[in-house]
């Protein structure tokens, strides 16, 4: 397809297919776990899904932007998220895979999830003639089950402008500091008033079957002084918003300690 129009219309005739973009999870798919691939419809030649544009409502990046032009627009908003960026892939991987594809593939483990979810990220999604806009925090239901209906793609993603003075921070704990999976990574954002938190996102990667905000913690960090005595009721909240699990990257017990040590 060359417009968004056309991708819609052969999506939804052939909702079976498969949506291509940098390809470089799909990849692996067929050279890792020796898939046989349905339809393909690559997405690279629509113009308008390789728009990154700005206005009220802030950052808007289309469903085909790479990962370095999507990095390096979120940068300069959010210039604290320059170590993920960095250690996101590689220069290679970066250059071909998007931005919207890492959020689309719903992978609890995705880099680009805690820091989406820590910006209150928001989806436009497509299906037919049909558009709505959804928040990612709402997007993910379970492993690898999104809310996208059937012949409903992402078109972009919506990041809400900065607001004031708000403190933000992102870690991603791995075995190798370079080219890596992430054991536990997080994206934390807060707005604090006078020494009280305002507004907080508390968002975790590789803490259950879905990357997802600890919401508990977050309502114990709301409306408090912004204090070690808060910050120790955010730590034990922890453990009433994650039960994770033990795989060969880490234990359930090392990844909610983990989990707990970067936010302090």
């Amino acid at each position: 397809p060359r417009s968004v129009d056309e991708l819609a219309a052969l999506f939804a005739s052939a909702p079976d297919s498969l949506l291509l973009a940098g390809g470089t999870d799909i990849g692996l798919w067929v050279t890792q776990a020796l898939l046989e691939l349905p339809p393909l419809i690559w997405i690279g030649d629509v113009e308008e899904l390789r728009r990154i544009d700005e206005d009220a409502r802030g950052l808007r990046i289309g469903a085909a932007v790479t990962l370095t032009d999507a990095w390096a627009a979120v940068l300069r908003r959010f210039p604290e998220l320059a170590g993920q960026a960095e250690r996101f892939a590689s220069m290679p991987v970066r250059n071909s895979g998007t931005l919207v594809g890492n959020l689309a593939n719903g992978s609890p483990i995705g880099d680009s999830l805690p820091a989406m979810l820590a910006l209150d990220a928001v989806l436009e999604l497509r299906c037919g003639d049909a558009v709505r806009e959804l928040p990612l925090c709402e997007f993910y239901l379970d492993y690898r089950r999104t809310a996208l209906g059937r012949g409903e793609f992402i078109t972009a993603v919506r990041i809400p402008p900065r607001q004031g003075e708000d403190l933000v921070a992102s870690y991603k704990v791995s075995r190798r500091r370079e080219q890596d999976i992430s054991a536990v990574s997080a994206t934390f954002r807060l707005r604090i008033e006078d020494g009280i938190v305002q507004q907080v996102r508390l968002a975790y990667g590789g803490m259950a079957g879905i990357a997802k905000r600890a919401t508990h913690a977050e309502a114990a960090i709301t409306g408090s002084p912004w204090n070690e005595a808060t910050l120790a009721l955010a730590r034990a909240a922890l453990a009433q918003d994650f039960a994770p699990l033990t795989d060969l990257r880490a234990s359930g017990e090392y990844r909610l300690e983990v989990a707990g040590a970067l936010l302090e």
